[in-house]
């Protein structure tokens, strides 16, 4: 399996949608979107051979995706949605806000002054205030006490898995569970957390510096583009609604798969070597 289908955990999630012994994927033919973008929904280290079809969230990333010259292109919806339905939202009393500042990977790096958001989201959240730090950011000890000396609360969900990591099945349940005892959503770029947050009715909000990424590419956009497709999620305040609208369109509401034909379009088998029943 390419090790971007287990990210945070979304093989564990479709393999649990889809009745798999234990909850645990076989091998997917194929590739899953593991994050949003404005572009295509991939990153451009995911290299995908030609044959296999790549596995996007909505009908919206597919038509971007084929307007970059991709073909076999499926959508099938995002894997938070399968989470949702096997794992309904638990019922929670909400109170502040979680804001997820917009990070780096192993690989790349994000610039940007931290000071300075922080005196943002102060101004702009009554609190209480967590902020939800990606882990390679949450190890670097001194960026982590800058947000926890501004008065906020820092967690990680935990790392997404990798290559050198194992799968992490938790990780979108650990961030369900954070999101759903939230009133509101937040970040400095539009990310999959603002989406999975609205999806589950947080009030989203993205505004302060946007930073920048190391060797950042231009494929996907920038944020120009992303403030002019989708200027409803875009603010310090927003119309919750529309947001939300937008948030599920992205993630593939009313695009999911019966667990038949998901089975099926992933390449699994019953244990026994036998069609998906």
């Amino acid at each position: 399996m390419h090790p971007a289908n287990q990210h945070y955990g979304h093989g564990h999630a479709l393999a649990r949608y889809c009745g798999l012994p234990g909850g645990v994927p076989d091998r997917i033919r194929g590739y899953v979107q593991h994050g949003w973008n404005p572009g295509e929904g991939f990153g451009e280290r995911i290299v995908r051979l030609g044959g296999f079809p790549s596995f996007v969230w909505s009908s919206r990333t597919r038509r971007r995706s084929i307007a970059t010259g991709r073909r076999n292109v499926v959508v099938t919806g995002a894997p938070w949605l399968y989470l949702l339905a096997v794992s309904p939202p638990p019922a929670a009393e909400r109170a502040g806000t979680i804001w997820y500042p917009f990070h780096g990977w192993e690989a790349q790096e994000v610039l940007g002054d931290h000071g300075r958001l922080v005196d943002h989201i102060r101004a702009v959240e009554p609190g209480p205030v967590t902020v939800c730090l990606y882990w390679h950011e949450y190890q670097n000890l001194r960026l982590r006490r800058r947000y926890e000396r501004a008065g906020f609360r820092v967690i990680c969900h935990g790392s997404r898995g990798g290559p050198d990591r194992p799968p992490d099945p938790g990780f979108l349940i650990r961030q369900l569970g954070e999101l759903v005892a939230h009133r509101r959503v937040a970040s400095n770029r539009l990310t999959t957390a603002v989406l999975y947050g609205a999806s589950v009715g947080c009030e989203p909000a993205v505004y302060g510096d946007p930073m920048v990424i190391e060797n950042d590419w231009s494929r996907y956009g920038d944020q120009a583009r992303a403030r002019r497709e989708w200027p409803m999620l875009h603010g310090e305040q927003v119309d919750v609604r529309a947001a939300r609208e937008a948030a599920l369109a992205e993630l593939g509401h009313g695009e999911l798969r019966e667990p038949d034909e998901l089975r099926h379009l992933l390449g699994w088998r019953r244990r026994d070597g036998g069609e998906p029943s």
